[in-house]
């Protein structure tokens, strides 16, 4: 195992190719122990830098507000409907395998 010194994982596999020819194989390309990598220490600065201020949404109106809460209010109770409905199919289905069970044990 050898340990290449490069700025980033690419570079590390070609600094690894030339310097043991073209029969290398990486199997492996990660950070080194104990030092951090100088390309996550700019990126860190350079986002902090560049962060973009979010723009202010338009208001919505009370009637399309309306018509959202009550979009919401419908999804929510469709949603429990289909998991109320889940719960009672899989209740009732274990029932039905007993029934059937008993009338092949008495034939």
């Amino acid at each position: 195992m050898e340990i290449v010194e490069a700025s980033n994982q690419y570079q590390a596999a070609i600094v690894a190719r030339d310097l043991f020819g073209d029969s290398v194989e990486v199997a492996d390309v990660s950070p080194a122990v104990g030092r951090p990598s100088a390309s996550i220490g700019g990126a860190t600065t350079a986002s902090k830098a560049t962060k973009k201020v979010a723009k202010k949404r338009r208001p919505l109106s009370p009637e399309a507000r309306a018509k959202l809460a009550q979009n919401l209010v419908k999804a929510r109770a469709a949603r429990a409907a289909k998991a109320k409905a889940a719960k009672r199919s899989t209740k009732s289905a274990p029932a039905a395998k007993k029934a059937t069970k008993r009338v092949a044990k008495k034939r």
